[in-house]
C-alpha cells in the first residue's frame, strides 16, 4: 500500500511540480482548469487506495455499472452525430470518451482481465498486471492519452496453411489498454459508415451472418445453380495496408491520429515502411476494416423491381463475390485490383478463383455448394474437419491423461466445433463423429478403473450434444449496430446466440444480469453461475446468468484472492455443457 502512495506522490509531482513551482492566477485559465481535473483524478484516485482495506477489494468495488452506462451514452452520441453527417460534433465526443475516467478503467479491464490473449506478454515481458499496477497505468494513461507512445513488438512465428510463416506483432499490456482505449471512441464512428455486408470483427455481427448471406443469394428461389463465384483473397492484406490509407478516412481528432499513426509505425515490415498495421493489437482489425470499406459496393446491379443489389459478403480479408450469368468477372476483377491498389494491396493471382456454384467452393471454414436439384447445402470444409480431427486426436492418444481428464479437455473442443456448424447439414457419419466416438469409447474402457457403463458416461460429457438446424439463423437488420440504442433488439438477439441451460436463464432473467443489472448487449461473454456455490447442483433454479466479469468478482474473497477465475467449474451431467 506504501508503494502504490508513493507512485502516487511521485505522479503527482511530475505533473504539478512543487507547492512553489504551481500556476499562479496570471496563467492561462485552460492550464489551470486541465491542472484541477487532473488533481481531482489523482485525489480521488488517492482516497480509493485510502479508504480500502485491500487494492483488490477497490479494483472490486469500482462501480463498473455506472462506468459502462457512461461509456455506451457517449458512443451512442458519436454514432448518431456521424450518422448525421455532424463529424466536428463527432470528434468533440471522442474526445470526451479519450478523457472520460470510466473509459480509461474499462479499457484496462478489457485487456487484463477479459480478452482472450490476456496473459500473452509483450516486448517488456510482462503477463500480467497486479490491482497496483492498473490503477498506475489508468493515472499515465490520463497524462499521455492524446500524446501516446507506443513501445516495441514482441514477434511470434505463426505457421500457415502454405507452409510459410506469418508474423504475429504483439504489444505491451499499456500499448494494448490505449488501443483498446482509442478503439472505444473511433468503432461507433466508423459503425456508421461500414457496409451491411461486412461481417469480420465487428460488434452484432459473426460469420454466421456471412454464412445466411450466401444461402439467401445462392437459394433455388434466387435460382443460384446458374450463378458463379469469384472467391477473393488478398495478399498479405495486414502487411501492405497504406497507412495514408487508413490516415485519411480515420474519423478522429488529431491526438488520437498521432496515437494511432505511432502505433502503425510500431509494427512496419523491413522495405516497407509506409505499409502494414501489426496482427496482434487490438485496434488492427478495425483499422483493417476501415481501409477496406467499399469494397463491397463494387459489383453492384439492379433487380427486376429496380432495386439496387449488391451480392458481395466479406469477413475481414476474405471475401466472396456472387455472378449472375450476365455478369463480366475480368471487369470485376480488374475494378477491385485498381481499388486495392488505391490502397497498397493486390489481389492474389495464385489463390483467387472464378467457380461455378456446382462445383462448390470453401468460405470461412464451410464448403458451400448448390446441388442439381438447385437446393443450397453447407457443410463442415475438409480441410476444417481435418484441422479438428488432428485436436481430437492429440488429446485421445495422449498417453499422459487419463480418461476423465481426456473428457474434460474434448468438452471444450468438440462443443465449439458443433457450435460453429450448428446451421450446417450435420448428418452423416463424418459430421456427426461416430467414428471418433467409437475410437474415444475403446480408448476410455481400456482403462483399468473403467468400464463399459462409466466409459460410456464419460463419452456423453467429451461430446456434448449440440441441436442443428440448417440454415436456419437469423440475420442482422440491415446496416443495424448496437451502437444505435435498440437495446431491446440486441438483447434479444443475443440471447438467442446460447442454448440449453444458458439460453433459459437469460431470457428467465428478462435478458439481464442478476449482479450488475445490465442488459447482455456488447460482446462481453454470458456464463453460468451457481448460486448456491454448489457445483453438482444443476437445479434450474440455482442457475443465474451472469456477465464474464461480473463471475470474476463474485469469486473474488475478502482478501483479494481470486478463486476459480476463468476456469471451468464442472461439466452438466445431461448435456456436457461447461459451466464457468
Amino acid at each position: 500500500m506504501e508503494r502504490i502512495k508513493t507512485n502516487l506522490e511521485s505522479v503527482s509531482g511530475r505533473i504539478y511540480g512543487r507547492s512553489d513551482e504551481r500556476i499562479n492566477p496570471s496563467d492561462s485559465g485552460r492550464i489551470r482548469r486541465n491542472c484541477r481535473k487532473v488533481f481531482r483524478i489523482h485525489k480521488r484516485m488517492q482516497s480509493m487506495f485510502r479508504h480500502s482495506l485491500t487494492t483488490s477489494e477497490t479494483w472490486k468495488s469500482l462501480p463498473w455499472k455506472q462506468f459502462q452506462k457512461n461509456l455506451f451514452r457517449l458512443q451512442k452520441r458519436v454514432y448518431k452525430a456521424v450518422q448525421v453527417g455532424d463529424k466536428r460534433k463527432a470528434r468533440s465526443l471522442q474526445k470526451l470518451i479519450l478523457k472520460s475516467q470510466a473509459a480509461k478503467l474499462l479499457a484496462i479491464r478489457q485487456v487484463t482481465q477479459l480478452n482472450a490473449g490476456k496473459k500473452t506478454a509483450g516486448i517488456d515481458g510482462k503477463k500480467s498486471l497486479t490491482f497496483e499496477e492498473r490503477f498506475t497505468l489508468a493515472i499515465e494513461l490520463t497524462k499521455h492519452h492524446t500524446n501516446w507512445k507506443h513501445q516495441g513488438l514482441r514477434q511470434i512465428p505463426i505457421p500457415k496453411k502454405d507452409g510459410t510463416m506469418r508474423m504475429l506483432k504483439v504489444p505491451t499490456i499499456a500499448d494494448r489498454a490505449w488501443q483498446c482505449l482509442a478503439k472505444f471512441a473511433l468503432e461507433p464512428a466508423h459503425e456508421a459508415t461500414f457496409h451491411a455486408r461486412s461481417y469480420g470483427f465487428r460488434t452484432g455481427r459473426s460469420a454466421h451472418d456471412a454464412q445466411k448471406n450466401l444461402f439467401q443469394n445462392l437459394r433455388s428461389n434466387s435460382n443460384g445453380i446458374d450463378k458463379r463465384v469469384i472467391e477473393l483473397d488478398i495478399e498479405k492484406c495486414f502487411d501492405r495496408i497504406n497507412h495514408s490509407t487508413i490516415m485519411d478516412n480515420l474519423i478522429a481528432p488529431s491526438g488520437l491520429k498521432l496515437g494511432i499513426f505511432r502505433c502503425l509505425k510500431a509494427g512496419t515490415n523491413i522495405g516497407f515502411p509506409e505499409q502494414g498495421t501489426p496482427q496482434g493489437g487490438v485496434v488492427s482489425p478495425l483499422l483493417a476494416n476501415i481501409a477496406l470499406n467499399g469494397i463491397e459496393s463494387i459489383h453492384k446491379y439492379k433487380d427486376k423491381s429496380g432495386a439496387i443489389k449488391e451480392p458481395s459478403i466479406r469477413y475481414a480479408d476474405d471475401m466472396v463475390i456472387i455472378l449472375r450469368p450476365e455478369d463480366d468477372a475480368e471487369a470485376i476483377l480488374n475494378r477491385i485490383s485498381e481499388f486495392l491498389a488505391e490502397r497498397g494491396m493486390k489481389v492474389s493471382e495464385r489463390k483467387t478463383k472464378i467457380t461455378a456454384t456446382t462445383d462448390g467452393f470453401d468460405f470461412l471454414g464451410w464448403h458451400s455448394k448448390v446441388q442439381k436439384n438447385g437446393k443450397f447445402r453447407c457443410i463442415p470444409s475438409v480441410e476444417n474437419y481435418k484441422a479438428f480431427l488432428k485436436k481430437v486426436k492429440h488429446i485421445v492418444n495422449n498417453s499422459n491423461y487419463g480418461a476423465t481428464e481426456k473428457a474434460k479437455k474434448l468438452a471444450p473442443v468438440v462443443r465449439g466445433w458443433r457450435n460453429y456448424h450448428r446451421y450446417c447439414k450435420m448428418d452423416g457419419s463424418r459430421n456427426s463423429l461416430y467414428f471418433i466416438e467409437s475410437r474415444a469409447f475403446k480408448v476410455f474402457n481400456k482403462e483399468k478403473k473403467q468400464n463399459r457403463y462409466t466409459s460410456k458416461t464419460l463419452l456423453n460429457k467429451a461430446f456434448p450434444s449440440v441441436p442443428y438446424s440448417e440454415n436456419k439463423h437469423i440475420n442482422v437488420k440491415g446496416e443495424k449496430s448496437p451502437y444505435d440504442g435498440d437495446i431491446s433488439y440486441w438483447s434479444e438477439r443475443k440471447s438467442k446466440l446460447y442454448d440449453m441451460a444458458t439460453s433459459k436463464a437469460i431470457k428467465k432473467q428478462n435478458r439481464k444480469c442478476v449482479a450488475c443489472g445490465l442488459t447482455f448487449i456488447g460482446e462481453e461473454k454470458v456464463h453460468l453461475h451457481h448460486a448456491d456455490g454448489n457445483h453438482d447442483n444443476w437445479d434450474k433454479k440455482n442457475l443465474v446468468a451472469i456477465h464474464e466479469s461480473c463471475h470474476d468478482y463474485v469469486h473474488m474473497s475478502s482478501r483479494g484472492k481470486v478463486v476459480a477465475i476463468h476456469e471451468p467449474c464442472q461439466s452438466d451431467p445431461s448435456t456436457g455443457k461447461r459451466v464457468i
